[in-house]
């Protein structure tokens, strides 16, 4: 990954062909630090919203030593970079051979799961091991997240407890529970409701839950998306565990991705012809813009020039480089009205879910990371600074000697 001190350098005309994906570790760092020292329990990070290497290596550095992956790529990347991480297979469904490699070759230990047919994969695949902990997930609203995960994973509350009896007999390590309120969860509401929607399902159960894992959903600051404060989540969570049934027995996880990454990255595209209000970009809905694009987010723009744009701010679209029609993003954008060809446009708070979702479609795709020390867009912790690297000093050339 190479280095600058800002994206603006960028305007010198050096760009690459492709987008340019800017990455900001000291933002990654921020939100590690505020997480271990706020959230009152244990910390896993959702690799699945942006598994670069740099991002992992941050928080690993800053203490977060915890990972919940979603599958046997992601668990082999987080074994091989970080012996002794604690890993959690989070996802609900996985292959056989998935959940085989997770627990032989990657020491996983924690499997999640929503029917008896997974329980009986993850049993067979592990010869039957007693020291598993597994992990039952619920499904709770998603009221309140902008983007909800109800259809797909969790078993209904009222089906759970004969889920829960299963999975605490077959094992004599521990007992969890799991949901995810939805992702960008713009109600800190959202997490006491469920919680009291599981402690309801382990009470009817009548077992002891050991772990009891709130997953994600934590957000972070869109253009029309303001949260509120994210200690304001914390409160509430740490409010409603304490009321829980298993309060005295129970760890508290947490599965932050989004939070943890969005602010720490954006894309510079390259604007490469115009039509009115239409921007035709050099990267869209198969790169690194694939929230902007299908889920219909706004994200923060600025355009990037060595002499800034006197022009007022208007509302644009953008469209991909590929033929796809598909490839189109409504935004608004708001950009200095006398934005023309040959334009950097920095996109923001894309590090989760940006360089992670891009494709190779139509032969586009490949973004060059550099790194930047600065930090221009809202953030979730406070005013965010990067370190600071002392310059080395000049050697002083050696005196000349006198003329005799």
């Amino acid at each position: 990954m190479d280095s600058v001190l800002s994206p603006l350098e960028l305007a010198s005309g050096t760009a690459p062909e492709g987008p340019v994906a800017i990455a900001r570790p000291h933002r990654v760092a921020a939100a590690a630090q505020w997480f271990r020292s706020h959230f009152p329990g244990e910390v896993f990070y959702a690799v699945k919203a942006n598994p670069a290497l740099w991002v992992l290596d941050t928080l690993w550095a800053n203490g977060i030593k915890n990972f919940d992956v979603a599958s046997e790529t992601e668990a082999a990347l987080v074994a091989g970079r970080f012996p002794g991480a604690q890993i959690a297979f989070m996802h609900p469904v996985k292959s056989r051979r998935a959940i085989a490699r997770a627990f032989h070759d990657f020491g996983v230990k924690t499997f999640a799961l929503d029917s008896e047919d997974e329980l009986e994969k993850v049993l067979q695949e592990t010869g039957a091991a007693r020291d598993l902990s597994l992990m039952v997930r619920l499904a709770v609203s998603s009221d309140g997240a902008a983007y909800p995960l109800t259809r797909k994973f969790g078993i209904a509350p009222e089906e759970a407890p004969d889920l829960l009896r299963r999975a605490r007999s077959a094992s004599e390590e521990m007992l969890g529970v799991s949901f995810h309120v939805g992702s960008q969860c713009m109600r800190p509401e959202s997490f006491r409701d469920a919680m009291e929607m599981v402690n309801q399902a382990i009470v009817k159960a009548g077992v002891v839950a050991d772990i009891v894992d709130i997953g994600g959903g934590f957000p972070a600051i869109y253009p029309g998306m303001n949260p509120p404060p994210m200690i304001d989540y914390i409160t509430t969570i740490k409010s409603a565990f304490e009321q829980m049934f298993v309060t005295q027995n129970a760890k508290l996880w947490a599965e932050p991705g989004r939070a943890l990454v969005a602010e720490a990255g954006s894309t510079v595209a390259r604007v490469e012809l115009r039509k009115g209000e239409a921007l035709y970009l050099n990267d869209g809905a198969f790169g690194t813009l694939f929230d902007a694009t299908h889920l219909n987010w706004s994200f923060p723009a600025k355009l990037l020039r060595p002499e800034p744009s006197r022009a007022k701010n208007a509302p644009f679209r953008l469209y991909g480089p590929t033929c796809d029609s598909m490839d189109a993003a409504a935004g608004p954008f708001m950009l200095p009205a006398d934005v023309r060809e040959g334009d950097l446009i920095e996109i923001g708070s894309l590090g989760a879910y940006g360089t992670t979702m891009s494709t190779r479609f139509n032969g586009f795709g490949d973004a060059v990371t550099i790194e930047s020390k600065d930090a221009p867009w809202p953030s979730m912790y406070g005013q965010v600074i990067a370190p600071v690297t002392a310059m080395p000093k000049r050697k002083r050339a050696p005196k000349k000697p006198k003329q005799a």
